[in-house]
């Protein structure tokens, strides 16, 4: 059993040592936060699953706070009203639940971010096909290959993993990444270090 143990932290760790790459991406996925922040707009999440616990999570920090004081982010997560969720579902299918709000609520400046494993859920695809063409920037983040999300979004992170367990994982350090360096942009503490 601890051998089991011990090899699971290793195969994160080792995800991550190479998620690590990804750094210019992280960096510009944090800096169009900044850039629609700045301008009045809003951040939107999208996932199912482990993914949906992900985006309201992430949405979180940002209307909340990370590690410092600062006035509340306009981040929400597009997984939380179950009366949409159920509606929209009821009525146009499952694949609708995240384009009809999209329809709704994304404007010009917005960002779109759409978390996905394997990068092919359809409802995410469906809803970064409805933000295209409407101003919003469009982010993935998805596992090994990408899958189709890559080929909707402006930026697609691909944690290079296939075991969704590892991919999700990554997928929250780089949300915390993301929002503590968002964080540093809003209150000027660029400089400094990790906590």
């Amino acid at each position: 059993m601890q051998d089991l143990i011990h090899a699971t932290f290793a195969a994160h760790v080792a995800v991550l040592n190479d998620t690590a790459a990804l750094a210019p991406d992280i960096a510009r996925f944090a800096e169009q936060i900044g850039v629609c922040l700045g301008r009045g707009g809003r951040v939107f999440w999208m996932g199912n699953g482990g993914s949906a616990a992900d985006c309201q999570h992430l949405a979180a920090e940002l209307v909340g706070r990370f590690e410092r004081e600062r006035p509340g982010l306009a981040s929400i997560a597009l997984t939380t009203d179950s009366s949409i969720l159920t509606s929209v579902a009821n009525d146009y299918g499952f694949e609708s639940v995240f384009a009809r709000q999209v329809e709704a609520l994304c404007r010009d400046g917005d960002v779109l971010v759409g978390l996905s494993t394997s990068g092919n859920s359809a409802n995410v695809l469906r809803a970064m096909e409805r933000a295209a063409g409407r101003g919003v920037f469009r982010v993935g983040l998805t596992g090994a290959g990408g899958g189709r999300l890559a080929e909707t979004c402006e930026l697609c992170l691909t944690v290079p993993s296939g075991v969704t367990a590892r991919v999700q994982e990554a997928h929250i350090v780089i949300g915390h990444i993301v929002c503590d360096l968002v964080e540093r942009q809003v209150t000027g503490t660029g400089g400094q270090g990790p906590r």
